[in-house]
């Protein structure tokens, strides 16, 4: 695999919605440069440079004040990229790693101190090879007193199967993209019914409402994706969280206009309320609790 790709519009629509004061880009990536920090050799995919000046571009171009970086896959366990954009935001970054295995507790003070303040597991066949589960969990535990939290990517199909997983780890969790249910299912759907029953067995975890181009393929303006998932933001509004997943890895054939993703915000929160949690208290409370708290 040679070919590098392109998965974002350079020059997105400014979106309709204003986004409250103080929000918070709470799932977005970063991709090289690649002459300065290789991808992996496992990688999938090999991005164009995703940098995070483009990152912090797109975010002021949006209206968001913040981002949270999320290691993208093509970079394996080499958090330098991410470390890299959270070193040159002004403060206005934090980050989820992926670790390997075998990290030492200086490495994971170190991560602390640079802004890291979760560990992604994936699930996803057709990005990474192995997704050890007794490794996770050791690693879950070891991160509990740096009072981080665990990211965990995977398919509804996979939901049962994950269950004792999920059940065995120790600190608070966030379902990436709702864990990509079937949206034209409806709110009442099979898939939408097996995510409300994890989120009803703990009250610590979290989801992530994003993705509508990923998850309706139908395209804009994604109306089965609004459909299925504001009532769940409806009903579990102190656990959820948003975000761009700029640049949208693995979306070239189907680019999605990160304007319009911005205006389903309130399709999906539909009151102000609603969009203050989504986009600002329930980040903010995650990534950066000393500055919610005061």
């Amino acid at each position: 695999m040679s070919e590098r790709i392109t998965s974002w519009h350079t020059d997105p629509s400014r979106p309709r919605f204003v986004v409250p004061a103080a929000s918070v880009d709470a799932h977005c990536h970063v991709c090289g440069p690649m002459v300065q920090f290789p991808f992996s050799a496992k990688a999938r995919y090999l991005p164009e440079d995703a940098t995070p000046e483009m990152l912090f571009a797109l975010r002021d171009r949006l209206g968001f004040s913040r981002n949270v970086i999320v290691q993208a896959s093509c970079h394996g366990s080499d958090n330098s990229a991410t470390l890299n954009a959270i070193a040159r935001s002004n403060g206005k970054a934090r980050g989820v790693a992926v670790l390997d295995p075998e990290v030492q507790s200086d490495q994971l003070e170190v991560l602390h101190n640079s802004g890291i303040r979760g560990v992604r597991f994936n699930f996803l066949k057709r990005l990474v090879e192995h997704a050890p589960k007794d490794k996770f969990i050791e690693i879950a535990h070891r991160i509990e007193s740096l009072g981080w939290h665990v990211v965990v990517y995977f398919e509804a199909e996979l939901l049962a199967e994950l269950r004792p997983f999920l059940d065995a780890i120790p600190v608070p969790i966030v379902i990436d993209h709702m864990a990509r249910p079937d949206v034209t299912q409806g709110p009442d759907g099979p898939d939408m019914r097996a995510l409300r029953k994890l989120l009803d067995s703990r009250g610590d975890i979290w989801f992530k409402a994003t993705c509508p181009d990923r998850l309706d393929a139908s395209g804009p303006p994604w109306d089965a994706f609004a459909n299925a998932v504001a009532p769940l933001v409806a009903d579990y509004p102190d656990r959820c969280l948003w975000g761009t997943d700029w640049p949208h890895p693995n979306m070239q054939t189907a680019i999605p206009d990160d304007g319009k993703l911005v205006d389903m915000i309130p399709r999906i929160a539909t009151t102000n309320a609603l969009q203050h949690k989504l986009l600002v208290a329930n980040p903010m409370r995650l990534y950066w609790p000393e500055e919610a708290q005061a």
